[in-house]
């Protein structure tokens, strides 16, 4: 099976980030991780599990304060019943509390509280979307690393939708790349649900470690090196 339908996007070539607004004083890349409306589960702490291995700092919200939902309508029935602006608000009292220039990554609905939280964090060193997308605010900081990792096709981001978005990201001046992945389904990184797809997954969280890697880099490149 062909995994890759093709990077869309101009961020190749390019360096991901200004290196001075990356490494914290003890020198690692840290990282907020939001779930998907199923709440906090296993898929989120593996991932951060994986990211930790490779030596970066991983927070992961619990945003629904301990509920999780075994199926997508029981998700989307918690995240109601919780209200948006709470979950949204709690996010953003976790974000309050971590230096500004955290990277931001979301799996699913994550990128929606992405959505509703980049705006006001002009220094984000970069943004991870897995499973979904998220709109830049159009005061986004020129040459803003988003990286974008999308099953193709899928219902919930269709293919004029991606172009839609690709587009209004380069007219903000982002950087963005968008991965697509054929005959994957929506959320392909969970093993627990039928869209799994391991090889996909795999090498969905080996280009994230590839771009983290050249977000650390590029921060530790001397001047005139980079």
């Amino acid at each position: 099976m062909i995994l890759d339908g093709g990077a869309l996007g101009g961020g190749c070539g390019r360096r991901v980030s200004d290196p001075q607004v990356l490494i914290g004083d003890d020198g690692v890349v840290m990282i907020v991780l939001f779930r998907s409306v199923y709440g906090l589960r296993k898929v989120e702490r593996q991932a951060a599990q994986r990211l930790r291995a490779f030596g970066h700092e991983v927070h992961i919200p619990d945003l629904y304060a301990g509920q999780t939902a075994a199926i997508l309508e029981a998700g989307f029935a918690l995240k109601d019943r919780i209200g948006w602006d709470t979950v949204a608000g709690r996010a953003g009292q976790v974000l309050a509390e971590l230096p500004g220039t955290a990277v931001l990554a979301g799996l699913s609905m994550g990128c929606g509280v992405i959505h509703d939280l980049l705006p006001s964090r002009p220094d984000t060193a970069a943004v991870l979307l897995l499973h979904a997308l998220a709109d830049l605010p159009t005061g986004a900081r020129p040459g803003l690393p988003v990286r974008g990792h999308i099953a193709a096709p899928d219902s919930l981001t269709p293919a004029e939708q991606l172009t839609t978005w690709q587009d209004a990201a380069h007219r903000k001046g982002a950087a963005a790349t968008v991965h697509t992945y054929p005959g994957a389904g929506h959320f392909y990184t969970d093993d627990t649900l039928p869209d799994y797809d391991h090889a996909a997954s795999e090498l969905t969280w080996h280009r994230v470690i590839e771009f983290l890697d050249e977000l650390e880099s590029g921060a530790r490149a001397p001047t005139g090196k980079r």
